[in-house]
């Protein structure tokens, strides 16, 4: 009998790009629902009245099950099929984004989201891993390259295509965008790709799963919950104690593990451990901005959806911009020449963006956002392709399990500590003395609750007195991403390898090499 991969290495299959298709019209979803949200949410939480707790779990409960499930997935692909696992994540995902058009209160559109991060953490993985089956090796690197190129495409073009469907339809109507790109992707999935599978790959381990969702979890929960319910609560200390006490028990149990799921071990490689870390911290920073702008374009500014959408693209345009320049940058001067200098130049960004007041418009905005998306790429792109790069080849699939899950933390983190500065900072700064009981909750829990009672009272000083006290918990969070960025700097300036005089392809001890990263990026 012929297996898939002899198939592959003396016959590639006719129909394998008509399959590429698919599997770039799911990565381009999975692209959209990266930022498509964000823009989303202030209609949302004027529609239903979510608090910005609330908006913030819409945010994250997508990211921290992504995050914990995926290297499970993985797993479960190549023991039970991928073809079959990548066709469930698809139809889960398709599922989930059903419910999350029809929900009428905000829960359930927190459980779609959620349920939306269960199928994608099976198409993200399984879409990469199922590309040796369909092509041969001399065609697997452009393969690669149009999966990528259709996860990041995706990243500027959700806002822009969120704020369209917001102006024209319901809020519902960015989940229902999912539905026939998923659906012929599913069909696609279905006729046009080979079935493929590694019997001997490892089992999943629900414990360290279960952990890992749980303890996740629980830590989010708290930050999330401290501005409302109050630091020293009960609920939220318990919390925190849970996820410690969760958390240590998976790092126990990984590191005990003659086959752990998160190989820790990794991390004792200097130049994975650093380059890491600065990845994350732009996966951090990139999300919390995105969470932050949207809601100050929205409710400060006042521009529509659409108007939302193209003003975040300064941001994307100068991730583009560093995504094309990074590469020449990292092999004339190393790639710890060029981190340190991105954190500098976006901790400079964010001070910058710090001094931003109720009337500074757009302009200024626009400026110290295309300046923060330079930095951000320029030290995730080079941090990741060292990252992989300091890594033996028979370490390259456990770290970039490793590499994906801790980015992707960083990103649910930047949700839910920036947003919890910004509420608590929000909550402090408003006054509502003289506002009816509900009036006076309801301006509280978010700008553009206070928006929407100050339409209905007529009163034009709270809906100023709201966007003073928003502006101020913003440049707060942009003072703390400031201070963390130029911490990095410093830090990666200690910890980075340094470039390595060496003759031949790339030098894994400097970390110099920009290796292929996946398309999550």
């Amino acid at each position: 009998m012929v297996t898939v991969t002899e198939q592959t290495e003396s016959r590639p299959d006719p129909r394998r790009w008509w399959a590429l298709g698919a599997l770039v019209a799911s990565m381009l979803v999975l692209g959209f629902d990266t930022t498509i949200l964000n823009v989303a949410l202030p209609t949302i939480a004027e529609d239903l009245g979510a608090t910005t707790g609330e908006q913030q779990w819409m945010a994250d409960a997508y990211i921290v099950v992504f995050a914990a499930l995926m290297l499970p997935a993985g797993l479960l692909g190549d023991r039970f099929g991928r073809r079959r696992m990548l066709i469930g994540g698809l139809g889960v995902f398709l599922a989930a984004s059903l419910v999350g058009a029809l929900a009428s209160d905000v829960t359930w559109v927190i459980t779609a989201r959620a349920l939306m991060g269960v199928g994608g953490a099976f198409v993200m993985p399984l879409a990469l891993s199922v590309l040796p089956s369909l092509f041969p090796r001399e065609e697997q690197t452009k393969a690669l390259g149009a999966i990528s190129a259709a996860s990041a495409l995706g990243l500027p073009l959700g806002p822009i295509i969120g704020g369209w469907l917001l102006d024209h339809f319901w809020w519902g109507s960015v989940f229902v965008l999912n539905v026939p790109m998923v659906a012929i992707g599913i069909t696609a999935c279905l006729f046009l790709l080979p079935e493929s599978r590694d019997p001997a790959a490892p089992g999943v381990d629900a414990v360290s799963t279960a952990l890992t969702v749980i303890g996740l979890g629980s830590l989010i929960y708290g930050i999330i919950e401290g501005p409302g319910k109050g630091w020293g609560s009960v609920t939220v200390i318990g919390s925190f104690v849970a996820a410690v006490v969760l958390i240590g028990a998976l790092v126990l149990r990984e590191r005990g593990s003659a086959a752990p799921m998160l190989d820790l071990s990794l991390l004792s490689h200097r130049g994975f451990l650093s380059n890491t870390l600065a990845a994350t911290l732009g996966m951090f920073v990139l999300s919390g901005v995105l969470f932050l702008l949207p809601q100050y374009l929205r409710a400060v500014l006042g521009t529509d959806a659409l108007g939302t959408g193209v003003r975040l693209l300064p941001l994307m345009a100068g991730m583009l911009l560093a995504a094309r320049l990074a590469q020449p940058l990292v092999v004339r001067f190393g790639a710890r020449s060029v981190v340190c200098a991105a954190l500098a130049v976006l901790s400079f960004a964010a001070f910058l963006g710090a001094r931003t007041t109720v009337g500074s418009g757009y302009g200024f905005t626009a400026l110290w956002l295309s300046i923060a998306g330079v930095g951000i790429a320029f030290a995730m792109i080079p941090a990741m392709g060292g990252a992989m790069a300091a890594l033996d080849k028979d370490q390259a699939g456990r770290g970039s399990g490793l590499l994906s899950t801790v980015r992707q933390t960083g990103s649910a983190l930047g949700v839910a500590l920036l947003g919890a500065l910004l509420a608590g900072a929000y909550t402090h700064r408003l006054s509502t003395a003289g506002l009816p009981g509900p009036a006076a909750d309801a301006a509280r829990d978010s700008v553009v609750g206070a928006h929407v009672v100050a339409g209905k009272l007529g009163d034009p000083a709270l809906a100023a007195a709201a966007d003073s006290a928003f502006v101020h918990g913003m440049d707060l969070a942009l003072v703390v991403i400031g201070i963390v960025a130029l911490a990095a700097a410093l830090l990666s300036a200690a910890l980075l390898p340094s470039r390595a005089a060496k003759s031949g392809t790339g030098d894994r001890a400097s970390g110099t090499e920009v290796a292929p990263v996946s398309a999550d990026a």
